[in-house]
């Protein structure tokens, strides 16, 4: 598609300086000249939306600093370009200070120095825009209706959380089994905040050397240690007007807790190897698989650190309590992977819907992910079939699909199955299948 062309407005009182300007801009077919004669006719049009505004610094109606200010605060994306007769430094100083793009004394070479000065600025408004429209391109991918799918009353809820938390810049905190789909809620979040325009930085607690963990946050000096070769800025500065992301928090060492809650509290970090404050303005999203409560009582989580992160609290619900949006998930999976390596749209089978629905997903949606892709790749025809997929326990799930057991006969084979590999410990068993022990003597009962 052919870029637009640029509208140009020339404002200037010199009947002859002002066709000479138009004249010469004109030359250009990409260019779209207006011209006024006075301050008041540009301000009057602005709302024609100027790309860029050439004009003289002395009107009959009004001085130029005026007439820059007046059209900043009207559009700050109109680019000005002042011309004038004298070359008056103090001048130039204030009118760039108030957003001029440049300031052009009128002489005999202004021909070349405008238009060089005016491709300039439209192949810096091409980039803008294109910024602009890859800003609204993410926004629009992590809009959590395109990204987070699920009609399980239990979503219903959590995008009502989700809607809740971009209206504000509050902490949240987000816990769920792994493979729920935490980093992908705090994205959503981010997106359709209104800090969306800037950074979401994510870091992997888990993932960084405790040695360097300082370092990677708070960033570090030159010559702060062996290896600092340079200065570097830490995740906190990258991610400066924007969104924080720290996953898996409770896996960073209580010895560095203390420095983070003091960068939450004062809203500023201490490079490694400085003494300086460097102020700090980003929103904190930090994710847990375990429970943030539960960790401060074993005395892993400083408590004053829990209170300050708690903020807005969402928790992911597995994949095993969602009913058919395991179906609604595989079904997305399956129209992304086929789409994006140009496969035929596959369907799945009565009997693959069967087997997914019959088996508990551990790994939650990250899993289910797996199962699809590969099923997808393994089967050679338009459909998925019970024998394309792949399950953790395939065994178990093959014996249930044959016998054709009702859910709750599966679930007390699972039960079964669980106790018979931890040697009946109840406690154990509950704790792996994230369910009460009163639940499991109660299922073992029903089936007596």
């Amino acid at each position: 598609m052919d870029e637009k062309p640029s509208k140009i407005f020339v404002v200037e009182d010199d009947d002859w300086y002002n066709r000479l300007l138009v004249h010469n801009l004109s030359l250009n077919p990409d260019y779209d000249i207006e011209s006024f004669t006075t301050g008041k006719d540009c301000l009057n049009n602005l709302s024609k939306n100027p790309d860029v505004i050439t004009l003289d610094y002395r009107l009959p109606d009004m001085q130029g600093l005026e007439i820059l200010k007046k059209i900043k605060a009207e559009n700050e994306e109109i680019q000005v370009i002042l011309i004038s007769e004298q070359d008056e430094i103090d001048v130039v100083v204030e009118l760039l200070k108030y957003g001029a793009y440049d300031y052009i004394v009128k002489s005999k070479d202004i021909r070349e120095r405008l238009l060089n000065t005016v491709q300039n600025i439209r192949n810096g408004v091409s980039l803008r825009k294109e910024i602009v429209s890859l800003r609204n391109e993410v926004k629009r991918k992590y809009s959590y209706q395109n990204t987070i799918f699920g009609n399980h009353p239990s979503m219903q809820h959590i995008f009502g959380l989700i809607e809740k938390a971009t209206r504000t810049n509050i902490s949240v905190t987000i816990t769920g089994e792994t493979g729920t789909g935490k980093e992908l809620v705090a994205k959503a979040i981010h997106y359709n905040s209104s800090r969306a325009g800037k950074p979401f930085v994510a870091v992997n607690m888990a993932a960084i050397p405790k040695d360097l963990t300082e370092s990677e946050l708070f960033g570090h000096e030159k010559g702060a240690f062996t290896g600092a070769n340079y200065r570097r800025i830490g995740k906190f500065e990258e991610a400066s007007g924007g969104t924080l992301f720290l996953d898996e928090i409770t896996e960073m060492d209580i010895s560095l807790q203390a420095k983070l809650l003091r960068a939450l509290q004062e809203k500023e970090i201490v490079r490694v190897g400085s003494n300086k404050p460097v102020k700090t303005d980003c929103r904190i999203i930090v994710a847990t698989n375990l429970k943030l409560q539960e960790t401060v009582l074993k005395g892993t989580f400083r408590q004053d650190l829990y209170y300050r992160l708690y903020g807005f609290p969402i928790e992911l619900p597995t994949l095993r309590e969602r009913g058919n949006d395991i179906i609604v998930l595989a079904t997305h999976f399956i129209k992304d992977f086929c789409s994006e390596n140009k496969i035929t749209q596959k369907i799945l089978t009565k009997q693959a819907v069967e087997k997914l629905l019959s088996y508990s997903f551990p790994g939650n949606i990250r899993e289910l992910k797996s199962v699809i892709e590969l099923a997808i790749t393994l089967s050679d025809t338009d459909e998925i079939t019970s024998e394309n997929i792949y399950l953790g326990n395939n065994a178990l799930i093959e014996e249930t699909v044959a016998r054709e057991m009702t859910l709750r006969e599966y679930n007390i084979r699972v039960v079964k199955k669980y106790l018979e590999k931890y040697n009946n410990n109840m406690k154990l068993v509950a704790e792996k299948l994230d369910i009460g022990i009163a639940t499991i003597y109660r299922m073992l009962k029903e089936e007596s």
